[in-house]
């Protein structure tokens, strides 16, 4: 009797995006534990990035999108699904406080609703395009 036996290795889920430029004071927030950001470091759904006064941080997503936080910012990533066959997910994310420059990428330009940024005053819901946002703080 011959009997093979495959190996029970899970392979880790693809990260929504990579950190590629982080400058200053950046920090990200996962399940209740604060990390420092580096350029390589994965980002994913669920996870808020924080840069201090003096911090800037630079991410590219799956589907191409780009961020870029400026100092003093709080970004919530609320959910990250991108299908790169067909192009097809959803990008919800919150801009808490600071200041958010986007370029989209296939999920804005493949489907209306997308992609969407919220702050605490508004949501945008975007589609194809290059944008600035800034929230101020809570007052």
């Amino acid at each position: 009797m011959l009997v093979c036996v495959f190996g029970t290795t899970t392979l880790a889920a693809e990260p929504a995006g990579i950190v590629k430029i982080a400058t200053g004071q950046v920090t990200l927030e996962r399940a209740g534990a604060r990390h420092a950001v580096s350029p390589g470091t994965p980002v994913d759904a669920a996870d808020t990035l924080v840069t201090g006064a003096d911090g800037r941080c630079g991410i590219t997503f799956r589907d191409n999108s780009l961020l870029s936080l400026g100092p003093d910012s709080r970004f919530v990533i609320d959910d990250f699904r991108f299908d790169s066959t067909t192009h097809e997910g959803g990008f919800d994310s919150t801009l808490k406080q600071g200041k958010l420059a986007v370029v989209s990428g296939k999920l804005a330009k493949h489907g209306k609703d997308q992609m969407k940024i919220r702050t605490p005053s508004s949501i945008l819901g975007v589609r194809g395009t290059e944008f600035v946002v800034e929230a101020a703080a809570a007052q």
